[in-house]
């Protein structure tokens, strides 16, 4: 089994899983490799031995089984700009708080070796979003994607900024808002949800539009099929505004076109059996515990 293991740095007494996983991971001889700026965070706090490594720009195939990350969210939402279009199915072990994509509790940590090995497994597809611009606006390169959200935003300003939309080059509306989002099913539990937006399940081929603090108070929620076209153009009284791909920012002159589609590849994610999506919601969002259930 070949397998990548990806974190940043975190609470030393949270160390102790990793090594754990590397222990249940040698039990099968399994080929490790560790990213490697996390390697040598490991290195710096802790006794471990030399293992290969891997970078955003090398070290990574299609021929791994495995990727684990450790920490919270955002971790898992960087990991995804290793794996790109690789196919390599992740895993999210969650150091973290919230957990809705690094859904393994710390202390399970074995598991993920061996419930995998064991195949108590489903692998999702999940679809991702991505951004094109004017030809002479490239801030994001080649990681234009996100699998969370791409967000247009106000920047340096607290007025309003109006997002004009347009869905398959049909007008739909002008936000007068804090910003916009697009978020893909994965990030309906993200920043979308925090701003008024639906819990959709992964697996839903669709997208949502959902406004941030928007002055026209009846803008709602939008949920469009995941092949539209969604074409932007952002004015307001700076000369910029903020566009986020995930954790990724950058700022972007008024006045340029902004298109946002899904993305042509998706990326794996594993469910295993004893963590699914909807015992996430509930665990997340304590849906069933109202004493009356």
């Amino acid at each position: 089994m070949k397998v990548a293991i990806y974190g940043q740095s975190f609470q030393d007494h949270d160390i102790l899983c990793v090594f754990e996983l590397i222990e249940e991971l040698e039990k099968f001889s399994s080929n490790i490799f560790i990213e490697e700026g996390f390697l040598k965070f490991l290195i710096q706090t802790s006794d471990i031995k030399s293992y290969d490594t891997f970078s955003v720009a090398i070290g990574l195939d299609s021929s791994f089984d495995m990727f684990v990350s450790f920490g919270g969210d955002g971790t898992m939402l960087r990991a995804v700009t290793y794996v790109k279009d690789y196919g390599i199915p992740m895993v999210g072990v969650n150091t973290g708080r919230l957990g809705f994509l690094s859904t393994f509790k710390k202390e399970d940590v074995r598991k993920v070796v061996t419930e995998f090995v064991a195949g108590a497994y489903i692998i999702e597809e999940r679809s991702l979003v991505e951004i094109c611009m004017d030809s002479d606006v490239k801030h994001f390169g080649e990681l234009n994607f996100a699998l969370n959200e791409i967000t247009v935003s106000r920047k340096d300003t607290t007025s309003m900024i109006t997002v004009e939309t347009y869905l398959n080059d049909e007008y739909l509306t002008s936000y007068w808002a804090d910003g916009l989002i697009v978020s893909t099913p994965t990030g309906s539990t993200g920043y979308s949800l925090s701003c008024g937006g639906p819990v959709i399940a992964p697996t839903t081929k669709s997208l949502v539009l959902t406004p941030i603090a928007p002055h026209n108070l009846n803008a709602r929620p939008f949920v469009i099929a995941d092949d539209t076209k969604i074409r932007l153009r952002v004015s307001g009284r700076e000369e910029t505004h903020m566009v986020s791909l995930d954790s990724r920012i950058a700022t972007i002159p008024n006045g340029k076109e902004i298109i946002i589609q899904k993305s042509a590849f998706t990326v794996k994610m594993i469910e295993y059996k004893s963590e699914s999506f909807l015992k996430t919601l509930r665990n997340k969002l304590l849906w069933g515990q109202d004493r009356r259930n």
